[in-house]
């Protein structure tokens, strides 16, 4: 019957998530998404060959005449696949891309000027991008000593030691590798343009798609061959003030030359050789784009400019982005001078995408978009004014450590009292494999995050929702085994005839598992929010962080020596019992918030309750699947209760 009731249970939250997977409209909709992904993906490839053209065609003609025979056909072949790809895109705009794509080719053809032909690309470039979703950049980039590292593993065979193309391989390709310490050549590609490159390659050259590479790899690599050429610049960092830096997405998808023009054009003071600057020091530009506020704002224009362009999903994802890749970060740090702004925000960012899916929402979102933005401000002014003071800070650091841990810390102790009571303490090493594991690879998979692959929001999210489930249910079956040992001679018959026997099999690991999942998925959060806080902080002020998080360890420490000295001394019948309601408590509220993480990450969908109530220490979020949830796990032991019950009766 226990297994049956399992069976339901879990029944129950594959059918809470269902509406998030299944439409009745279902199939169309999956041959419609193909079809928009393929379109975009051909958007990419002809924005690479217009700039490919652009850049190019200088090697190819020069004053009406054809200097490289080989160089010139590339063009004349280019231009003509760009005609073509854009006829068959029917669903595009055509009356405008055609003719600009038929003039390009023309110009080509008639072996025209270079200014007119760069002139005739970029404007086709520009009206591709238009059709074109925003493109989800990695938060970070490589260092530049793992770049370089990088690129001589992978391209310098082709293109150089020092990317001048002239690799030991480069007099062997016909055309040869592109020198990307060209001056004049770089200021005409994009980054997004080399990226492209990079994952694609180039059709009818050596140059291969690096498709075994990810994309935060990939991103690095077209940010660091597009700084080569600009090296020798000398422009000291500080003349470049913050409220002039371009916005990042045009950065990747404009060659410097149009980043100058465009910044001119709408007011700004970079110059030429500030842009060249930037483009020689990515990092520099991607550290003024790391504050979480800045991430948020930028996700969140993003998000209303997709759905403007009716690309509803990809704005959805893009405003779940706002809030898990940017303002949860520091939920922790505006809370110590303002909680009551902090959970508004939450709570209409969340409320947001509730409007952003739907198309006869525009005038209720972008009323309450111009709300999170001043909301984000007044925020932003606040984190940015000074520095946290040294009892925000303390009381943030000691708060994170003790709301992550002491759920784990209960899950822990449990585990190792019932083995203490069963008289098992050899197997108390296995629970202690489990969160010492948990730890190290906790701390690994953030030092991963940080340097190998990007690990956005919504992926952390899922992880740790569905690793709150996986150990809810867990402790709901070892609470439910609990309850039916709270009789003492049915524990002593149990300890007689099972308890050694099924110590030894897989139920040792199985507590290990426990272990682990229960401190896994706090670990990496707890890095996290850190990490977060440290950026709030001054130098000076890492000590007072250190500070909390040590009294927060001795909190915690006191914690599990007075559970671990009198759950020890309490009777046999009243320890399960009291240890069967701990452990509910604990699937109650793991439950919620692994309803609450789905939530997040857009896995489970949200139904607000008619009024708003949040208890976050106990899990229980306002929205009805959250609630049901937890219903769901008192009501699964509650059924198993009285069954039992009525069974003890009936013996």
């Amino acid at each position: 019957m226990t297994r049956y009731l399992l069976i339901v249970f879990l029944s129950y939250f594959f059918l809470c998530s269902w509406p998030s997977f299944s439409q009745v409209s279902q199939t169309s909709q999956d041959n419609m998404q193909a079809i928009q992904e393929s379109q975009q993906i051909q958007l990419r490839q002809l924005s690479q060959l217009a700039e490919y053209i652009g850049v190019d065609y200088a090697a190819a003609v020069d004053q009406g005449k054809v200097i490289n025979t080989d160089e010139y056909q590339e063009m004349v072949e280019f231009s003509a696949i760009i005609v073509n790809k854009i006829s068959a895109l029917k669903a595009l705009n055509e009356p405008l891309l055609l003719p600009q794509a038929e003039r390009l080719q023309q110009a080509v053809s008639e072996k025209s000027a270079l200014v007119d032909v760069r002139q005739l690309a970029a404007k086709l470039r520009s009206s591709l991008l238009t059709f074109m979703p925003a493109t989800l950049l990695p938060q970070n980039l490589m260092s530049l000593e793992n770049t370089q590292a990088l690129f001589q593993t992978n391209c310098a065979s082709c293109h150089g030691v020092s990317g001048q193309g002239d690799g030991t391989l480069a007099k062997q390709l016909n055309p040869e590798p592109t020198n990307f310490v060209n001056k004049e050549r770089a200021q005409n590609r994009s980054l997004l343009g080399l990226f492209d490159a990079i994952s694609n390659g180039l059709d009818n050259t050596a140059m291969p798609a690096f498709t075994q590479l990810k994309e935060q790899q990939r991103w690095s690599l077209a940010f660091y061959v597009g700084s080569l050429a600009f090296r020798d610049n000398k422009l000291i960092e500080k003349k470049i003030k913050v409220n002039d830096l371009p916005n990042i997405m045009n950065w990747v998808r404009y060659s410097p030359n149009q980043i100058a023009q465009m910044s001119q054009a709408n007011s700004k003071q970079l110059t030429q050789q500030q842009v060249e600057f930037l483009r020689a020091q990515p990092l520099t530009l991607f550290d003024q784009q790391k504050s979480p506020i800045e991430i948020a704002k930028s996700q969140l224009q993003l998000a209303l400019r997709e759905y403007k362009d009716k690309n509803y999903s990809v704005a959805s994802t893009l405003a779940i982005s706002a809030y898990l890749d940017g303002f949860e970060l520091v939920e922790n740090s505006l809370n110590a001078y303002d909680p009551v702004l902090r959970k508004s925000i939450e709570i209409d960012l969340i409320a947001l995408r509730q409007f952003i899916s739907n198309a006869d929402k525009e005038t209720q979102l972008f009323k309450l978009a111009d709300k999170i933005f001043n909301q984000l401000t007044q925020a932003e002014q606040l984190l940015s004014e000074q520095s946290l003071s040294n009892t925000a800070l303390f009381s943030a650091s000691l708060i994170i450590l003790l709301r992550e841990g002491l759920e784990a810390l209960l899950v822990i102790i449990a585990l190792m009292t019932v083995l203490v009571r069963t008289q098992r303490k050899d197997a108390i090493k296995f629970v202690h494999f489990g969160w010492l594991g948990a730890l190290v690879a906790g701390v690994i998979t953030w030092a991963a995050a940080q340097s190998l692959i990007s690990i956005s929001g919504a992926s952390r999210e899922v992880m740790e929702g569905v690793a709150a489930m996986i150990a809810a249910i867990m402790l709901l079956y070892v609470g439910i085994w609990m309850h039916s040992k709270t009789n003492a001679q049915q524990w002593q018959a149990y300890i007689e005839k099972h308890i050694n026997s099924q110590l030894k099999t897989g139920t040792l690991w199985g507590l290990a598992a426990l272990s682990f999942i229960a401190v896994y998925r706090e670990v990496f959060e707890t890095v996290l929010f850190y990490q977060s806080l440290l950026t709030q902080a001054s130098p000076t002020q890492f000590s007072v962080v250190l500070g909390g998080f040590i009294i927060g360890c001795g909190l915690l420490a006191i914690v599990a020596w007075g559970l671990l000295k009198y759950s020890i001394k309490l009777p046999i019948a009243r320890f399960f019992s009291t240890t069967t309601y701990l452990l509910l408590a604990l699937a109650f509220i793991l439950m919620g918030k692994a309803i609450s993480a789905l939530q997040e990450a857009a896995i489970v969908t949200i139904s607000p309750l008619p009024i708003h109530i949040e208890i976050s220490w106990i899990g229980i979020g306002s929205t009805w699947q959250g609630l049901l949830a937890q219903v769901a796990v008192v009501g699964f032991f509650m059924v198993y209760y009285y069954q039992n019950k009525l069974k003890n009766r009936s013996a």
